[in-house]
């Protein structure tokens, strides 16, 4: 089907500013609602039927600390997320996972610890909780071990098609450490 007969598809509602028909009509941001009597008449409503942060399950027993009303799960435009069933009177939210926080010391500072993060894109990464003091990063699971080329103190694990391996982390050497090399130490 071309796109100007799918944005021409009639939706037989009537505009609640003039009652003429509702059309389909596409924009920058996607696919809205538009009045027939354009330039005429200029209302225009989403499309989604449901607007952001809206409510997809009260969670019984798990009041907010701020007010003390019940908390609800909610979908946003960045993923599901807790939030209080006050809002917009009171903006508690809570993220569903918290980061996992792990035992590895950071290989740059010697003070931060590494923690899992998420990227605006879902994406997992590992980076050091002194961040913006310390912004070492890196986007494979890290392990405890060193290098035996460059003695760096902490290696990486990647999946291949041979299965799980490891690799030094510093950007530098990279060089690939085998099982043999990290029980000698």
């Amino acid at each position: 089907m071309a796109k100007s007969a799918l944005f021409s598809v009639r939706n037989n509602e009537p505009c609640p500013q003039c009652g003429a028909e509702l059309v389909i009509r596409s924009g920058k941001h996607g696919p809205f609602l538009g009045c027939s009597h354009y330039p005429e008449c200029d209302y225009i409503r989403p499309l989604k039927s449901q607007a952001d942060g809206h409510i997809v399950k009260v969670l019984d027993g798990h009041l907010c600390p701020d007010c003390g009303a019940p908390m609800v799960l909610r979908q946003g435009r960045f993923g599901m997320f807790i939030g209080c069933s006050q809002y917009p009177e009171c903006e508690h939210t809570e993220l569903i996972d918290k980061p996992d926080d792990t035992a590895i010391t950071c290989p740059q500072c010697q003070s931060g610890h590494l923690v899992q993060r998420r990227s605006r894109y879902g994406k997992t990464f590992y980076s050091c909780d002194r961040y913006p003091d310390c912004q070492f990063v890196i986007n494979f699971k890290p392990v405890v071990g060193e290098c035996p080329a460059c003695h760096y103190p902490l290696l990486i694990e990647k999946k291949t098609a041979q299965g799980v391996k490891r690799f030094c982390a510093s950007k530098q050497c990279g060089q690939p450490v085998t099982a043999e090399q990290t029980r000698e130490e």
